[in-house]
């Protein structure tokens, strides 16, 4: 069970919790990105981009992930957006699980992280009234971190 807002964890980007709100109304997910940039690797497109674990005064990551597809997604005001499109674990709690997230500025919202229901498809119930059900993410469910920019041009000379 998932309240209205939970703790996730990233661990393929190292970030180690952060607010996420728990939006059923949503159907895709969305991460608050600044500075995204795109760059190339044996043909595959990558993303270079910083997360703010809290909108506004939160802690800055510099994350690099594979680009799985640009999606059209509408906005809370139905306003329409291309995004990009990467996948990655998160850590809810004791639950460890594969989403999809779209990458865009939510600078302007209360939570860096919108989770909607296809990452939550058929895994949880919500209650929404209440909150942080899961509490901090359990940590030892979590993977190595994915390399950074100079590592994977090294293995990629290999």
């Amino acid at each position: 069970m998932l309240g209205w807002r939970e703790w996730v964890a990233l661990p393929e980007f190292g970030i180690l919790q952060m607010k996420a709100k728990v939006d059923t109304g949503a159907r895709s997910s969305a991460l608050h990105t600044v500075d995204l940039e795109t760059y190339s690797i044996n043909g595959q497109t990558w993303l270079r981009f910083t997360v703010e674990t809290k909108p506004k005064n939160g802690q800055l990551i510099e994350c690099h992930a594979p680009v799985k597809d640009r999606r059209l997604v509408s906005d809370s005001g139905g306003h329409k957006q291309r995004r990009y499109l990467i996948e990655t674990q998160l850590v809810f709690g004791h639950h460890l699980i594969q989403a999809e997230l779209t990458l865009t500025n939510r600078d302007s919202m209360r939570f860096p992280m919108l989770l909607g229901r296809t990452a939550m498809n058929l895994r949880f119930i919500i209650d929404p009234h209440a909150s942080y059900l899961q509490g901090k993410p359990n940590l030892s469910l979590t993977v190595k971190p994915r390399p950074t920019t100079s590592q994977k041009a090294l293995n990629a000379t290999e």
